[in-house]
């Protein structure tokens, strides 16, 4: 906590993802309006202010019984799925104990593959490309990158036949739009990883990667923050300085492309993703991979997958 604390210090100490988010917020409503649906939206935190617990008393005092949520992920997992299922029920019990109305939330299914979302990333990797210097151009290597999580995590965010969901839907997402692109090379790599060294992550690290690929002879590279739907600090500091460094370290050119959350497309995929859910449309897609740990055509969310971390962790012996 005391190195991520760092991060942002070097960004006048204020996350960038609430304005983010308020931007999106902004492109939602005019969607909405433009797609004549009159729908209020509102805005709530897991971890700041504004807090979630505190929207729902201000949605539920204002007269809403029944709520979608649209959770900024678009992944399986427990920290990108299933836990903002309990980030719901905590705002209904809170709801509960202030001895308000009960909301209905609903929440919106994940959208890694959705063709929205990967026309927006498309779009940024061509820009992205166009952007490097002629000359190494034609030599840069396509690198996408997602949050790493613990190996473990990744084998409990599908059930069965269907586990490590979390890194088989980064590759899929990465791959339709590498597809888009006609590239048929390209890597999926990971950034942002914490905790104890001897557990194991998903690798490799991005940083690391660049190094290797510029060993074997590549000049540049266009790095797609894929599994990342803002530019808030895990992107602004893992990539625009930590990798940025490396790479001016090396004498590689680096261009790194922008995220999908503010682009008018992200926009409309939220408001398809309201109409699919209202008019009970199935889902409109790319990609294989199941859509699980959420609500899709009315199925229930499956509570076999996504395992939260402490239940994956075995009891030390002083302490079983």
């Amino acid at each position: 906590m005391d190195e991520v604390e760092v991060h942002y210090h070097h960004f006048g100490g204020v996350s960038p993802l609430n304005e983010l988010n308020r931007e999106i917020i902004a492109n939602v409503q005019a969607e909405l309006k433009a797609q004549g649906l009159d729908l209020p939206v509102y805005f709530g935190n897991r971890n700041w202010h504004p807090l979630a617990a505190d929207t729902a008393v201000e949605m539920e005092k204002a007269g809403v019984r029944r709520a979608l949520v649209f959770a900024t992920s678009a992944w399986a997992g427990y920290s990108g799925c299933r836990q903002y299922d309990e980030d719901i029920d905590a705002m209904r019990q809170h709801l509960k104990n202030q001895g308000l109305n009960d909301i209905e939330f609903t929440k919106l299914r994940q959208f890694y593959d959705h063709p929205l979302y990967i026309e927006a990333m498309t779009e940024a990797v061509q820009e992205a490309f166009a952007d490097l210097p002629a000359n190494v151009c034609d030599n840069a290597r396509l690198i996408f990158t997602a949050h790493s999580i613990p190996m473990s995590a990744d084998h409990t965010s599908g059930i069965d036949a269907d586990g490590a969901l979390y890194s088989r839907q980064v590759q899929e997402s990465a791959a339709l739009v590498a597809q888009q692109l006609g590239i048929t090379e390209f890597d999926v790599v990971w950034q942002s990883r914490s905790g104890p060294e001897h557990v194991p992550w998903l690798e490799p690290d991005i940083v690391d990667h660049v190094a290797d690929i510029h060993s074997s002879g590549y000049p540049a590279a266009v790095v797609c923050p894929i599994g990342f739907i803002s530019d808030h600090i895990e992107v602004v500091w893992d990539l625009d300085s930590e990798l940025a460094e490396e790479a001016e370290q090396l004498g590689m050119y680096i261009e790194r492309t922008r995220t999908a959350g503010p682009t008018p497309h992200f926009a409309s995929m939220v408001v398809e993703l309201v109409k699919e859910l209202i008019d009970a449309a199935p889902p409109r897609r790319l990609g294989t991979a199941p859509l699980k740990g959420c609500s899709v055509n009315g199925a229930p969310c499956d509570t076999r997958c996504c395992t939260p971390p402490q239940r994956l962790r075995r009891p030390h012996s002083a302490t079983a």
